[in-house]
């Protein structure tokens, strides 16, 4: 009953296992509830090379790669040949936005991949959907101190992401956005003195008054006095 097979020449060989050595596993796959997870043998843990980054053994630094390895997040990453994309389990215009977008919103602190791709193509795309307006207004009161949260944070990256979520977030709900624009102002102002995002932050104060209409001018130079309109 051995599983060893003995040659004539007295080496032994095992038969070939299931599983070959060099081959990715296939994606887990993406679903709305948690799926059941097979169970690694504790020597995996062991074994770089059978470390499952969204494995049992492995602890979520954040409510987000939490969410995110539970299956919580309709969306995964795709590897393509040129660059990533976003795979949606359904129609992004079927999604609710409470909590996912708030949720995205979240994810734009994370500091490691896959989660940092999520966190910006999924918080991009649902607010490109059909209906986006009417959809992210009533969660501005949500969204509004999570962006706070990220364009205060010191990894550069980040502030970035913050940066490219606000001009997104403010072409969608327009003008809606100018009462809650103070919370979000002091962070860009603090930026804004670092030559190495002058003109990033620039930019994005002149689209924030650009979608955000003649009242968004007193707004901003309330809390930052040397900017200067785009329609002067």
């Amino acid at each position: 009953g051995s599983n060893v097979l003995r040659m004539s020449s007295g080496i032994q060989i095992k038969p070939k296992t299931a599983v070959q050595k060099g081959k990715t596993p296939p994606p887990l796959p993406c679903s709305l509830e948690p799926g059941i997870k097979p169970q690694p043998k504790p020597s995996d843990k062991l074994n770089p090379k059978t470390v499952d980054p969204f494995g049992v053994y492995s602890r979520p630094s954040s409510a987000f790669a939490s969410t995110y390895a539970k299956g919580g997040i309709p969306c995964r990453l795709v590897h393509g040949s040129v660059k990533h994309k976003l795979q949606w389990e359904c129609l992004p215009e079927t999604v609710p936005f409470d909590p996912l977008l708030v949720t995205l919103a979240e994810g734009l602190r994370e500091t490691k991949h896959p989660y940092t791709f999520v966190a910006k193509e999924g918080f991009k795309e649902l607010l490109l959907v059909e209906g986006a307006t009417e959809k992210a207004i009533p969660l501005l009161p949500r969204l509004v101190p999570v962006l706070k949260a990220t364009l205060a944070h010191a990894d550069d990256e980040v502030f970035g992401r913050g940066l490219d979520a606000l001009v997104q977030l403010s072409a969608v709900v327009g003008p809606s956005l100018n009462d809650h624009l103070k919370q979000l102002l002091t962070n860009l102002s603090r930026r804004l003195m670092e030559k190495k995002f002058r003109e990033k932050v620039t930019v994005t104060l002149q689209k924030l008054e650009q979608y955000g209409g003649k009242a968004t001018v007193a707004i901003i130079k309330s809390k930052i006095p040397t900017y200067c309109s785009v329609s002067s």
